[in-house]
This record gives structure tokens, C-alpha cells and sequence, in this order.
């Protein structure tokens, strides 16, 4: 119930003696009347001062991530909230296990329910689904079925904790279904117990429901977003109630209530009441989410993935055997997951503002991007790697070939099988081919070659092909190579997923821009990793630039620090601010499903340019000042601070 009301529990005898007693003070009321009105109508308030700013600070936080489905869900669940409270609320009315004194409500009501506790209904479900959806933005919740299809033995390949899963999930139902029996043996009884029963009556049967339905889903999320969500609008709820009952806002009689409280204040009926609805609301939206990942998971199953899927296709998904779930993309996403999250920490940020299919692709191509990067890195001699680069290339000369797609795929997986090791094989498996121009890939592995000339420096080949980046051309022609190529097919899955059609000539000005914007980021990317590369013999400061202060390529190797080298990283900077500025608008153009987070994406990684900018004029100012910015240099590379990259992701995001 609504923290606004009163609940008062009388006897037919003290009925008829507050009724004698409202005949025999009939003066006194009536010399009081403006004061009730006035108490009422702070009373119908209590939502402005308690229930409404917590809403509105949440849909504030909500509106730059918002999606058709965000409003989707929280709408039904709205619906569902108020559809099933009205009847218990209003039986309870009808039983006098609570009545509403006319001096605590406006006056309306519906149902012999007073409007603000209807409205009470649909702002506590409104607000606990905002700090759901919040909290689970950043989780790419396909990742967590994995875990959830592992525990069902009719999953093929399923462990044995399918046993462990299978008795908990059946531990919660007997528990459930005791718990109901329970109450509503209370129920019928009557007594000091009758309030609680008819709260685990009424509540129970949609957990158990709900538990039945998406118990692999809901144990396999991480606490924190399932468990919090459900705490901090429970325990607010729980002080707000508490403050009520001491202003006198509203009391609780004896007579159908244990007459235990979880604090001073606090009836422990009232604390179960907060708790449950939460709880059951914080339940629903795990299914919702569950049935959309099944739907969003598994192509092969559901070619299309409407915005607002019917609820005959979400009980669908939500029963599809696991036995049709693709096990091996699965765990193909679930390693791409966890690879961007150690990797990348800002595109790992910007990949949460990302949704659906698009989401999932985006991170299979960066797993995909980084897989063959490290294959050519960590070769122990040149040969071994341009070993791994012909299978790269076979690889792709597989996928892409015009075979009949079952020859295709038998070939590609024999060749994967064959040629690549067990870590590196579901992300060529699972890499989005289908959707992705060929020809940036290849442009990929021609400027993984153009490392491979670098790494001649540690063979005693040429001093010449040691060196591959003489000039500015050389210097953007890498980048646009192992960055614009990226930031391409990046544009290939976000022109794909979208739901507008763009021209050909548009798609390609965008595409043309993305490729720049591509060449940037690389540029930071340079500028914050010379020591790094230097570490590796490599040096992608444009040689012409070394000479024109006095250094050379074997300089850098020897000491990749100093005031020389801080003077080529600003260059290498503010080449890459103009790009940015010049590429930057054509963000504002794309499709809507990838424009917010391409931007979080490239402003964030923009960040560290700018980072390295303060931490280059920091130590050049004074050798006291280091603690004059928030950034601070990690083996070699500059770090940006959780908050500053929450604040730049916010800006981009309200831009």
C-alpha cells in the first residue's frame, strides 16, 4: 500500500462508538474543518515531496539511453502493477482490514481506492524500472546465457551442474508454493496474522511464476544488478513509510498485524509489503529482458526483432528449448565480451550505449580485430608471422568466396579448426561476415604487414624496411589501414541494423568520414603508446618529423620519453584534433541507432589525447604540479579517471 494513507483496523464496536462520537463533537469538527482540508491536501502532496523527485531524477539519467523497449516494458509492467493491485487493495477496503480517513486523502477514488494510492501504484513501479534499466545498461545480458543454458540438462552439452540448477530452481518453487499454502491458511483464519497472509497470498504466486519462467536468467545476472535495484527503493520506502507513521500521517491499529517491526516505527507488514512488490517488479523486467536476449541471441531462430515484440513472440523465446540455443555463438559472444572489457575500457563504455543485434555484432568485430592484431604481435619470429597472416587471408578468401553457403560453411570451419588455435576460434567463428564489406578486412591485414616491416628491425634486415613511416603519407596511410578500416565496418553494422535506408552517395560521404575519423583515434593511439611500441621496436613517428629535431628512429628505442618527444606527441595530437574537427559533424548524420554511441566512442577515446595534452603541459610547467591533473600515466600511457570517462559519456550522450 501507499505510504500516504491511513490504516486503520476497527471492530463493528468501534465503528459505532466513533460514530457517537463524531455526533456528540459534530461543533468541534466543523470548527475544524479548515484545518482537515489543510492537513488533507498536505497529505495528497506527500508524493511531490517523497515518491516524484526520485522519478523525475531518474528519467532525467534514463533519457539519454532510452529505448522503444525501455518504455515498452515499463509500460506493461505498469499495466500489470495496477491491473492486479486494484482488486487486493480494494478487497482489503471491503474487509476494513484498512480504511482511508477523508482527512488523509483529496477525495477521489476508484474502487473505494483513493487516486494517490492508484497513483502510488504506477510511480513506484515507473521508478524501481528506471533504476533497473540503469543499472543493467552496461550489461550485455546474452552474455549470461552461457551460464543460465549450462545449468538445463536438455541443453546439449550441458555440465553437470545442470543437477545443481535444476534442484534450485525446484528448492524455489516447493519454497514458494509452501509460502502461499502458508498464507493462505492465515488468511482464512484470521487474526494477527491476517495482513502478512494476504500479502504472501497475493504476491507469491506471481514470483513463483516469474521464478519459474526466468530462474536460469535471474541466478546467472550478477547481484548487483538485480539485487540493488530491489534494495535502494525498498529501503527508501522503508524510511519515507517510517516518517509518515511518526509525523502521524497515518497509523496502524491492532488487530490484523503481528505487532513486530523491523525498526522502531516500522511494522515488519509494512517492510514485507516495500520488499515484495520490488521484488516482483525487479522479477518481471528480468524476464522481460530474458526473453528479449533469447530473441536477440539467436538469429537463426528469430530473423527479425521488432522493437516492441508481441507478447505471443516473447513467451516464445522465453520457451524456447535450450536445445535450440546456439551454444558455440554463445560462447563465441561471451568471449568477445570479456576480451573488450579487459582490452578497451572506452569502447567497452561506449559499446553499453549500443543495442540489440547491433550491440553483439559491434563486439564480435572488435574481438575479431583484436584476435588477429595479437596473432601477429605475439609471433616469436617474422616467418611464424606472416604464417598467421596468410591464414588470416585464407580465412577471409573462405568466407567470401561464392560457394553454396553449406560448402562454404563446412570449409570455413575446417579451415579454422585447422589453422588457429583453441583460444582464437570462436572469434573467426562468430565474426559477422554476412554484414561486412570485404575489402576493409583486407585493408586490416595489409596494415598488420606494415608492422611485420617493423619487426625485420630484430632480424637484421634493411635499415630501410625497418622504417616504414617516412613521412605524413606513410603516417595516415597506417592508421587508415588498422583504424579507418575498423571504423568502416563499424558503419557496415550500423548502416545494416538500421531501420532507415540511406542513399548510396550518403552512405559513402559517411563511410569517407569514418575512415578519417578512424585515422584520428589511431593518431592518439600512437601518441599515447611510443613507449610502448618502442618496447616492441617499433616507431611510428614519421621519420622526416624525427630528423627535424635532431632524432632517429634508434633514439626512440633507446629513450621514448622526454621534452623532444613530447613535442612530436603534440604534433601527432593536434593532427589529430583537426581530423576530429573535420570528421566530427558526420556523427550527427547517422542512423539513430548508432549515432549516440559512436559518439561516446570517439570522444572518449578523443579523451586520452586530451589527457595526454594536460599531463604533457603538467610536467613541462613544473615538476610539483603533478598533481594538478585528474589523469595520471600508466606504464607508459595515459589513464583517464572512471568519473572523467562517465562525464565524458554523458556529454556525448546529451550532446
Amino acid at each position: 500500500m501507499g505510504y500516504d494513507y491511513a490504516l486503520v483496523e476497527e471492530s463493528e464496536e468501534e465503528s459505532e462508538e466513533s460514530e457517537e462520537e463524531d455526533e456528540e463533537d459534530g461543533w468541534q469538527a466543523a470548527s475544524e474543518e479548515d484545518d482537515e482540508e489543510d492537513d488533507a491536501e498536505k497529505d495528497g502532496r506527500r508524493h511531490v515531496k517523497y515518491t516524484i523527485p526520485p522519478a523525475i531524477a531518474l528519467t532525467y539519467l534514463h533519457r539519454p539511453l532510452r529505448t522503444t523497449f525501455d518504455l515498452y516494458k515499463t509500460v506493461w509492467l505498469i499495466c500489470i502493477a495496477v491491473a492486479s493491485t486494484i482488486p487486493w487493495d480494494s478487497y482489503l477496503i471491503h474487509r476494513r482490514i484498512w480504511t482511508y480517513p477523508p482527512d488523509a486523502v483529496l477525495g477521489p477514488v476508484a474502487f473505494s481506492i483513493p487516486v494517490e494510492e492508484l497513483f502510488f501504484f504506477v510511480i513506484q513501479t515507473y521508478t524501481t524500472s528506471l533504476l533497473y534499466i540503469l543499472f543493467n545498461k552496461p550489461v550485455l545480458h546474452v552474455r549470461y546465457l552461457a551460464a543460465a543454458d549450462e545449468g538445463h540438462p536438455d541443453h546439449r552439452g550441458a555440465s553437470r551442474g545442470a543437477l545443481g540448477s535444476r534442484t534450485v530452481q525446484v528448492t524455489g518453487q516447493i519454497i514458494l508454493a509452501l509460502v502461499i499454502g502458508a498464507a493462505a491458511v492465515t488468511v482464512y483464519d484470521g487474526g494477527r496474522a491476517t495482513y502478512m497472509g494476504l500479502i504472501l497470498a497475493w504476491v507469491a504466486p506471481f514470483i513463483l511464476l516469474l521464478w519459474s519462467l526466468a530462474h536460469p536468467f535471474l541466478v546467472a545476472l550478477p547481484v548487483w544488478h538485480t539485487v540493488v535495484p530491489i534494495a535502494l527503493p525498498t529501503l527508501y520506502l522503508w524510511v519515507v513509510d517510517t516518517l509518515a507513521l511518526k509525523r502521524g500521517t497515518w497509523a496502524i491499529e491492532s488487530g490484523t498485524k503481528l505487532g513486530w517491526h523491523l525498526w522502531p516505527g516500522l511494522d515488519v507488514e509494512e517492510a514485507l509489503f516495500f520488499f515484495v512488490t520490488n521484488a516482483v517488479i525487479v522479477l518481471g523486467l528480468t524476464a522481460f529482458d530474458y526473453s528479449m536476449t533469447v530473441l536477440e541471441a539467436f538469429p537463426a531462430v528469430f530473423p527479425t526483432v521488432p522493437d516492441m515484440p508481441s507478447p505471443a513472440l516473447l513467451m516464445k523465446a522465453l520457451m524456447l528449448p535450450r536445445s535450440r540455443h546456439d551454444g558455440p555463438r554463445i560462447a563465441g559472444i561471451v568471449q568477445a565480451s570479456k576480451r573488450l572489457q579487459k582490452k578497451s575500457r572506452s569502447f567497452h563504455l561506449a559499446s553499453s550505449t549500443f543495442q540489440g543485434r547491433l550491440r553483439i555484432d559491434l563486439v564480435l568485430l572488435y574481438s575479431f580485430c583484436r584476435v588477429a592484431d595479437d596473432l601477429i604481435d605475439n609471433a616469436s619470429s617474422v616467418d611464424e608471422a606472416n604464417g598467421r597472416l596468410a591464414d588470416l587471408r585464407a580465412f577471409l578468401d573462405v568466407a567470401y568466396s561464392k560457394q553454396d553457403p553449406a560448402v562454404r560453411s563446412a570449409r570455413l570451419a575446417e579451415l579454422i579448426e585447422s589453422r588457429f588455435t583453441v583460444e582464437t576460434r570462436a572469434a573467426l567463428h562468430s565474426l559477422p561476415t554476412a554484414q561486412l564489406s570485404p575489402t576493409p578486412l583486407y585493408e586490416l591485414l595489409e596494415g598488420f604487414e606494415m608492422d611485420l616491416l617493423f619487426d625485420a628491425n630484430a632480424e637484421g634486415e634493411k635499415s630501410e624496411a625497418r622504417w616504414p613511416v617516412l613521412g605524413e603519407d606513410d603516417l595516415e596511410l597506417y592508421s587508415l589501414r588498422v583504424a579507418g578500416t575498423v571504423a568502416e565496418l563499424c558503419l557496415d553494422l550500423v548502416f545494416h541494423h538500421a531501420p532507415e535506408q540511406y542513399s548510396s552517395d550518403r552512405r559513402r560521404r559517411l563511410t569517407l568520414a569514418g575512415r578519417n575519423m578512424g585515422i584520428a583515434l589511431q593518431l592518439v593511439n600512437i601518441a599515447r603508446d611510443i613507449a610502448v611500441d618502442a618496447r616492441m621496436r617499433r616507431v611510428y613517428l614519421p621519420r622526416r618529423w624525427l630528423e627535424q629535431v635532431g632524432l632517429t628512429p634508434e633514439d626512440v628505442l633507446k629513450q621514448p620519453q622526454g621534452s623532444k618527444i613530447d613535442l612530436l606527441r603534440h604534433r601527432l595530437l593536434s593532427k589529430a584534433q583537426a581530423i576530429y574537427g573535420d570528421a566530427r559533424s558526420a556523427i550527427d548524420e547517422l542512423p539513430q541507432n548508432g549515432r549516440q554511441g559512436m559518439r561516446v566512442a570517439v570522444e572518449s577515446y578523443m579523451e586520452i589525447g586530451r589527457v595526454l595534452q594536460e599531463l604533457s603541459s603538467s610536467s613541462s610547467s613544473s615538476s610539483s604540479s603533478s598533481s594538478s591533473s585528474s589523469a595520471r600515466p600508466k606504464e607508459g600511457q595515459a589513464s583517464v579517471p572512471r568519473l572523467r570517462r562517465l562525464r565524458v559519456a554523458w556529454s556525448a550522450l546529451t550532446r
